[in-house]
């Protein structure tokens, strides 16, 4: 009798072991799909709200600086300044004043830290271990954060453009100087101004994860956009010009210039193909370098 018990509770516990582990090897985890990395990462970036507050008050701002730009010149306008002897009278230009370059600026500060916040953050915090853990395939998530941070910063780039653009022309059209979308070069000039700003969060990401550090990635930055630029100016010397004019921020100074406008880059100013080009480039490699860095480099 005892022997038969033992017998049958042997045999149950072999089965039962055999069909756990049965169990255990059939089932595998399935793999993330794209959509979950994508929500994944929009659940961290809205968890950090002042992150998109930033670039929310960013955008506002810049508005608010191209209209308030306008509205200034809205007295030189009516009352222009006598034209000087040998020149054509004075005309007035309302892509540079109402696109301005502080405005851009401003939003490449802002789109430029976001993005280097998402990649540099993690890193501090600790928290790309537990992302790469719970996915392992690090292209995967780099692509998401890619596409989400490029796709903000580009709806907020297109909202400064489009807006700037209405507001500063609903304002000018009394005054006869105003310009319609449909004008030559004032559609490539919105569409630039709102580009600029993306790719200005994509090299962002790429210095935050070269330099994995807060302070390092935000001076680094400043410096690509703002410091760097002044090392290249002046007509004197053309390779030192056309250095300048291929980093980040001239390709939409040169993008903004309608043909009709009196406003010019000087000597050896590039193509409009040209700094289409270039700022396509930067944005790419820009990409090409967070992919490489984050995929190589341990965490």
């Amino acid at each position: 009798m005892s022997s038969m018990a033992l017998g049958s509770t042997g045999s149950t516990g072999s089965t039962g072991s055999t069909g756990s582990g049965g169990s255990g090897g059939s089932v595998a985890e399935p793999a993330p799909r794209f959509l979950d990395l994508l929500a994944a990462e929009w659940i961290k970036l809205r968890s950090l709200r002042s992150t998109y507050w930033v670039l929310a008050l960013a955008s506002l701002v810049a508005i608010a600086v191209n209209v308030n730009a306008v509205h200034t010149d809205l007295t030189y306008i009516d009352h222009p300044p006598a034209p000087m002897p040998g020149r054509s009278p004075y005309t007035y230009d309302p892509l540079f004043h109402g696109l301005g370059s502080i405005a851009s600026d401003l939003m490449a500060v802002a789109a430029g830290s976001l993005g280097a916040i998402t990649v540099f953050g993690e890193y501090t915090t600790g928290l790309i271990r537990t992302t790469f853990a719970a996915v392992p395939d690090r292209r995967g998530v780099i692509a998401a954060k890619v596409l989400l941070i490029g796709g903000i910063t580009a709806l907020a780039g297109l909202a400064v453009s489009a807006v700037s653009f209405l507001t500063i022309n609903a304002m000018l059209d009394s005054r006869h100087v105003g310009l319609s979308i449909t004008d030559e070069g004032c559609l490539r000039a919105v569409l630039a101004y709102a580009a600029i700003v993306p790719v200005c969060a994509l090299i962002g990401m790429a210095l935050g994860a070269l330099l994995r550090h807060a302070t390092a990635s935000i001076v680094s930055l400043v410096m690509l956009m703002f410091i760097l630029p002044m090392m290249f100016g002046g007509d004197r010397y053309r390779w030192l010009k056309e250095i300048g004019t291929h980093l980040p921020l001239a390709t939409v100074q040169r993008l903004t210039i309608t043909p009709n406008s009196r406003t010019t880059m000087g000597k050896y100013a590039p193509s409009v193909l040209d700094s289409w080009i270039t700022m396509g480039v930067w944005g790419a490699v820009a990409v090409a370098v967070t992919v490489v860095v984050v995929r190589r480099r341990d965490v």
